[in-house]
């Protein structure tokens, strides 16, 4: 406190921080920047050039936002920041896709107990860095600084983007038929979701983040920090080649069943066979840790499945191999066929999310 009052840096905000923080984050955020963005980091709002969707005959713009949940705190105990932007962009950019739209531009939103600029900017590095990926331009971003909120340490990270599709071209339940393919295309790991029970589940086996597990090849904190896969591009990519390309599902909260259902048609399900692929082995460490049910599990993790393309029968081969060669392996997961109402089970997930849609059949067990 001065002679003459409070100041706002008696208050706990450093804005001099936060400039700092600006300053050191410039760099990489412009990496994320083609002709289409106008102006730099700095301004008020984020310009692109949206001359190009002239060329449309009728754009959809597609909005999506989200955070990545409580895998923030394995961040913050690791004292590792520059990954979790990658999940940031992943989960809003791949949100988008599932409807066939191309992620035009992003922006993020932090909010600290105190800015360390090393860690902001090693935060917003991330997400440039998960941009550059996912072929959008991070046009702005917002750090909020909340002493007496927050300790110290704490942050949360949300972004939001936008992308746009033709109206005809837009994937989704219209489009799925009886006798469609299911393919799934492998996540990266856990991904960003359901970290609540992995976490419970970490601190009843006496887990530390930095003990060596010979079941996963490293250290546990580096396999909870796997960054979430992008499919941006690659979804993108399958939306202009290959004709026979129906839905996308992408697998977060709520895991693959209920996932799936959101964009399968009332009157079809699609029946997935849990034996098609095997579990990778942080889920069967998870369950087995915990003694979690399999039916909890599969409805909380994605067990190794991060989206779900719906094709035609003739599309599908292609389509598996189109994703094998970007580095993602794809198998087939199971068909569509005509739901039967009448069958109610556990192993039935009908609609989700506030959708009224088709169903999934889980069929046979998990090869962990």
């Amino acid at each position: 406190m001065t002679r003459d009052g409070m100041t706002y840096a008696d208050s706990g905000v450093d804005t001099a921080a936060g400039d700092k923080a600006v300053e050191l984050m410039k760099a990489a955020v412009a990496k994320t920047h083609g002709p289409e963005v106008l102006g730099g980091v700095g301004a008020f709002a984020g310009l692109f050039d949206a001359s190009a969707l002239k060329d449309y005959r009728r754009p959809l713009l597609a909005s999506s936002t989200d955070g990545v949940g409580t895998k923030i705190v394995i961040a913050q105990a690791m004292g590792i920041h520059d990954t979790i932007g990658q999940d940031l962009v992943a989960m809003v950019v791949d949100d988008i896709v599932v409807c066939g739209a191309k992620p035009l531009v992003m922006t993020d939103y932090i909010a600290c107990g105190k800015v360390i600029p090393e860690r902001i900017a090693d935060i917003v590095r991330g997400i440039a860095e998960g941009c550059q990926m996912a072929g959008t331009a991070l046009v702005g971003g917002e750090t909020a600084e909340h002493p007496g909120v927050m300790a110290p340490d704490d942050y949360d990270v949300a972004g939001a983007a936008m992308g746009v599709v033709e109206a005809d071209a837009v994937l989704g339940p219209d489009k799925v038929r009886s006798g469609d393919v299911v393919v799934a295309m492998a996540s990266s790991g856990l991904h960003s979701n359901g970290y609540s029970l992995v976490r419970s589940v970490v601190k009843h086996a006496g887990w530390s983040l930095d003990q060596e597990m010979p079941d996963l090849g490293r250290t546990l904190g580096n396999e909870l920090l796997e960054p979430t896969r992008i499919y941006a591009k690659l979804c993108v990519d399958l939306a202009a080649t290959t004709p026979g390309l129906h839905a996308f599902s992408h697998v977060t909260g709520g895991g693959l069943a209920a996932n799936l259902a959101r964009v399968i048609p009332v009157g079809l399900a699609a029946t997935v066979a849990r034996d098609s692929w095997q579990v990778p082995a942080i889920f069967s460490l998870i369950q087995g840790a915990g003694n979690v049910p399999w039916h909890d599990i599969e409805a909380t993790l994605n067990l190794g499945v991060g989206m779900v393309a719906v094709v035609a029968p003739g599309d599908a081969d292609a389509l598996i191999a189109a994703s094998a060669a970007t580095g993602v392996p794809s198998w087939v997961l199971g068909e569509i066929g005509v739901d039967d109402a009448r069958q109610q089970s556990p192993d039935v997930i009908r609609g989700a999310k506030g959708v009224d849609g088709g169903a999934v059949y889980l069929t046979g067990s998990y090869r962990s």
